[in-house]
């Protein structure tokens, strides 16, 4: 046998071990998460600031190179892509127009589109790596879900900036504290640190540093202050400075946006010669009222041009400006801090927190005013930044524009508390009163509690909108406040707090006593918001003289005047202004009935349930405001007639189904069925004003009650009617409104 040589069983066992799995033994199965495929030689980060572990400038290292990706048709579902490849379950939002500031070196991916499920980002489409249009002020944020992926590899998540920050900013008061009332509008300015609070040196200390600070806090200007007091002060009281060299422009949202230089830890002198820095703000009057100033009486300055809409707190919302006596909204293309703090301060607010862009706030409803709005941050209004004015094919109320704006601290959200209920958004209401050192917690009569007052101890509270205002609460148990402490609680449902709206003040009279009669709220993030297409009313109304015999069962249903009860049976007939009503769900939740569908009314001469006893108000009213005429509808079938396109319908009334109005959808009552018309058979001929009022019991809970009734001027001949001018009621200025109630039926629209 010949010798077999080393060298040939070394290539034998190489081919056996390729060949036969058992080789050397087969490793099992890792149960270690494995690396998407898709991932592999990428890496991923969080950057800029002011910013939270979880959210950040997105940027992707790529061939050995760190670059971001474009904001250009970026979505919550490639935010979902990215959080996953840096660790988090998911995502709760994202940023556009370099929020957490622009970044530098290569813009890796532009256009991205993801569905949402990808494994990767490299699944997702995109213009190519490197391909991009855009600038670094283009560049896109996310916020993550703060819930790490079980076993996922931090070596591929956050690559943590090292470099020091500036977390917060508050103002200290120098004499007088815990005396002072709030908010606190002057005093050291005082930075957060990871090593705690230190003051800020006021070497080289400017005006526009103090915008900038004051702008943070919730304040919308600043004014001089009284150094040599404070550098008198300082020379007896111990600082610890941990910043200086302070360089703002002014237009900045945040202290961190300046130029500024941190004291080393072996810094010995600091501040030589110097000492804190001082701010004084200007509170907006509705905050200075609460602060006990002196509310200053200024001169009007005119229509207010401005005004936020569908947000859940104050100082937020949806940005719609006044054109021509229209209300329209934003676009939200090229829509960036600088624009949207210049919106919080015409307000009264501070800077801008965050500037929102597709619909976050709900979408609109008619114009779309501006687009390509680029203010610098000095300007005074939204309207003096330059823009485009834009054609309906360029924006969708998809892409309609918000914000939300820094606020004062109050402190009216430790005045009140909710208890016994099942969740921190719902409970029996308690309030505290009583001065310092008597201070305790009591609890609201039930008598007249409803949707608004329970929308502002929602607001006080920070927890949105009111979803239901309850006048007895048996099944939440009070504990140990048993004691009633405020009663006859009346608000118009815009104040900031309990305290701002009528009450009985320390006189409490309840008539029905006991704790189990107290108010409750269940409280919600989100809200409905009906509005009513005020066009369609006006192209649609007409009137028609219907026989008797045709309604025994408007009648039964109280739809005709009182004098119809006295007609002669059936012979005659009534003469009725019909019209259509389509009416829109703008909010950001269903509007659903308060009743349940084992409490709706079942009417057998119309076939349908009731499942709001009155939906709407139509009344004809003279010009100084009397009735002489209505009518009223009961929602006998609310449900989603249309919606947009990208909405589905959800509510049908067709077999007992659910009745409401989907968010993006509309109910249209058309002109031609029982009860939608105002009986006008007593009315004579004269200049009028119709009204149509939506939700007017305020049964149901909106984000905006201002927007729900309707006003048209009439001009009725005896025979025909003249229906003109048709808006919302808080569609047109003030000066607008008075011009209509004064010349009413000037013009002549004819609708036969």
């Amino acid at each position: 046998m010949r010798p077999v040589s080393v060298w040939q069983w070394s290539l034998w066992g190489l081919l056996l071990c390729l060949l036969c799995s058992s080789c050397l033994g087969s490793p099992s199965p890792s149960t270690a998460p494995e690396k998407r495929a898709g991932s592999q030689g990428l890496r991923f980060r969080l950057a800029g600031f002011p910013r939270k572990p979880f959210e950040g400038r997105v940027e992707i290292q790529r061939a050995g190179e760190w670059g971001t990706i474009c904001d250009d048709d970026f979505t919550l579902q490639a935010a979902h892509v990215l959080c996953r490849e840096l660790g988090f379950t998911e995502a709760t939002g994202w940023t556009h127009s370099a929020k957490y500031g622009p970044g530098t070196g290569r813009i890796w991916l532009d256009n991205l589109s993801c569905s949402g499920t990808e494994q990767s980002v490299t699944e997702c489409a995109s213009r190519g790596w490197g391909n991009s249009d855009c600038t670094h002020d283009e560049d896109a944020g996310v916020i993550c879900k703060d819930e790490r992926l079980p076993g996922f590899s931090d070596s591929n998540v956050i690559e943590v900036e090292h470099h020091l920050q500036v977390e917060e900013v508050r103002i200290r008061p120098a004499v007088g504290r815990g005396r002072r009332p709030l908010p606190v509008t002057e005093g050291l300015v005082e930075v957060r640190l990871p090593d705690g609070w230190s003051q800020v040196c006021d070497k080289g200390w400017s005006a526009h540093n103090s915008h900038v600070v004051c702008g943070m806090l919730g304040f919308p200007s600043e004014k001089r202050v009284n150094v040599a007091f404070y550098r008198l002060l300082a020379q007896r009281q111990q600082h610890s400075f941990g910043l200086h060299g302070v360089a703002c422009v002014g237009t900045e949202a945040h202290l961190s946006l300046c130029s500024l230089e941190f004291y080393r830890a072996n810094d010995t002198t600091r501040c030589p010669g110097g000492g804190p820095a001082v701010v004084s703000c200007v509170p907006s009057p509705l905050y200075a009222a609460s602060s006990g100033q002196k509310k200053q009486q200024s001169k009007p300055q005119g229509e207010a041009r401005v005004r936020l809409k569908g947000g859940a707190h104050p100082g937020e919302g949806r940005v719609e400006v006044l054109k021509a006596g229209t209300w329209g909204t934003v676009c939200d293309r090229k829509w960036d801090l600088q624009a949207a703090s210049v919106v919080c301060r015409e307000l009264g607010f501070g800077s801008a927190r965050e500037a929102l862009s597709g619909a976050r706030m709900g979408q609109g409803m008619g114009a779309i005013h501006l687009s390509e709005v680029r203010c610098s941050g000095q300007e005074p209004s939204l309207w003096k930044c330059p823009h485009r004015n834009i054609t309906a094919e360029d924006c969708s109320h998809s892409q309609d524009a918000g914000v939300r704006c820094n606020l004062p601290y109050t402190g009216v959200e430790t005045k009140i508390r909710l208890s016994g209920g099942r969740s921190r958004h719902e409970g029996r209401v308690e309030v505290q009163t009583g001065g310092p050192g008597s201070l305790r917690w009591g609890l609201i009569c039930g008598d007249d509690w409803g949707t608004l007052e329970a929308m502002v101890a929602c607001r006080q509270l920070g927890l949105g909108y009111a979803n239901h205002g309850l006048q007895e609460t048996w099944y939440w148990d009070s504990g140990n406040v048993t004691e009633v402490v405020m009663s006859g609680v009346h608000c118009t449902g815009t104040e900031l707090s309990l305290d701002q709206c009528a009450h009985h003040g320390t006189h409490v009279a309840c008539k029905r006593t006991g704790s189990h009669f107290t108010a409750g709220v269940i409280c919600s993030e989100t809200a409905s918001d009906l509005l009513l297409h005020s066009a369609l009313v006006q192209e649609s109304a007409y009137i028609e003289d219907r026989p008797l015999h045709m309604l025994y069962c408007a009648a039964e249903e109280n739809c005709l005047a009182s004098s119809a009860r006295s007609a002669d049976w059936p012979y005659g007939h009534r003469r009725l202004l019909r019209f259509s009503s389509q009416i829109h769900n703008l909010g950001r939740a269903d509007f659903r009935p308060k009743a349940g569908r084992h409490s709706w009314v079942w009417h057998e001469c119309h076939g349908h349930y009731h499942s709001m006893d009155i939906f709407t108000h139509y009344d004809i009213l003279t010009p100084n405001g009397t009735k002489v005429a209505e009518g009223h509808k009961a929602s006998f079938c609310l449900e989603d007639t249309e919606c947009q396109e990208d909405v589905s319908k959800r509510y049908e009334c067709a077999n007992f189904g659910e009745q409401g109005i989907t968010v993006g959808c509309w109910d249209l009552y058309r002109h031609d069925i029982d009860c939608q018309w105002i009986d006008i058979t007593d009315v004579k001929p004269g200049n009028y004003v119709l009204q149509v009022v939506i939700n007017p019991n305020f049964e149901v809970a909106e984000s905006d009650f201002t927007n729900n009734a309707m006003k048209c001027n009439c001009k009725y001949d005896g025979h025909r009617i003249w229906v003109h001018n048709c808006h919302i009621g808080d569609a047109f200025s003030e000066e607008a409104n008075r011009r209509f109630e004064r010349y009413p039926g000037q013009t002549s629209n004819q609708i036969i």
